[in-house]
């Protein structure tokens, strides 16, 4: 089944899809304000089905190594863990005490084990929002701080490199990691997109090292090379795009989670999951090292 158009993928209509991933041979996204993981096939349309329901936004998650079913999470406040079965359990609060009402955002492992998690206050206010680091056995970091809405980050196949979006200014900044100890250097202006344009939402990098983009208000997915130039642009029937992983049997097939959140009058697409066949194909998803471990 070649899809050379954005298709839409499931019937289900999502208030706000993001932090898409191909886990084990399935497509798993969330629907973010809503609190609920979701999972359906690669190779063929079908409805999304309910992993798990959180009473707490749920921002993304990440599979745990050694442990098939159990998820890292940006969720509520802070990072939880979802076990197979049982109940969530905090892993760190990190945004409970602030001055304005804050929630999780995005977030992803790296490729080494690492999980990145972004904040941002409900309000939207400019610098509020951070992104923290987490390595087994070790304390959160701010690695990031002064953000107003983080998305991403995205991380090339050795984990060196690291894209991050602010999505309200329109920047995606790229960084050099320590693949040791994640200490994130030479902080550098990757792309500046106009108002018109759209905002940087979800991204992922390809197994050739480009940046595919999703432009939340934009209706569209770019393609830009290292340089930071444009490769492509696959214009989509929904307003919002706001997660993106490559994935299916060869890992070309690039989904694109939408959402309904904030339009005043959604379209008969929008808040859909969307997939179109790419020609280079994604990196593997990065696996969470377990919590409390060395």
């Amino acid at each position: 089944m070649e899809l050379t158009e954005p298709t839409v993928w499931s019937a289900d209509r999502l208030e706000l899809g993001e932090g898409l991933r191909w886990v084990a041979g399935r497509l798993v996204l969330v629907d973010l304000l809503a609190g609920r993981l979701l999972e359906t096939a690669g190779d063929r349309p079908g409805p999304l089905r309910e992993l798990r329901r959180l009473d707490v936004p749920l921002g993304a998650v990440a599979p745990v190594a050694g442990s098939p079913g159990d998820w890292l999470a940006a969720a509520g406040t802070g990072v939880a863990l979802l076990p197979a079965t049982g109940d969530p359990r905090t892993v760190a609060d990190l945004v409970s005490d602030g001055p304005e009402p804050a929630r999780m955002n995005d977030a992803v492992a790296d490729p080494h084990g690492r999980f990145w998690a972004g904040s941002m206050t409900y309000a939207g206010v400019p610098g509020a929002g951070s992104l923290f680091r987490l390595a087994s056995g070790a304390a959160p970091v701010p690695a990031v701080t002064g953000l107003t809405v983080p998305n991403g980050p995205a991380f090339d196949a050795t984990g060196t490199t690291m894209y991050l979006a602010d999505s309200p200014r329109g920047e995606v900044d790229r960084f050099t990691v320590d693949p040791r100890t994640g200490a994130l250097h030479g902080r550098e202006p990757f792309l500046r997109l106009a108002a018109g344009e759209g905002g940087p939402d979800g991204m992922t990098v390809d197994a050739a090292g480009h940046l595919w983009v999703a432009l939340w208000g934009g209706s569209a997915v770019r393609r830009y090379r290292p340089d930071g130039t444009l490769d492509r642009e696959i214009q989509l029937p929904a307003t919002q795009p706001a997660g993106i992983c490559l994935g299916g049997p060869d890992l070309r097939r690039l989904f694109v989670g939408t959402a309904r959140y904030g339009l005043t009058s959604a379209g008969p697409v929008d808040g859909a999951l969307l997939a179109v066949d790419v020609p280079v194909p994604g990196l593997p998803t990065a696996l969470a090292a377990a919590p409390g471990t060395s």
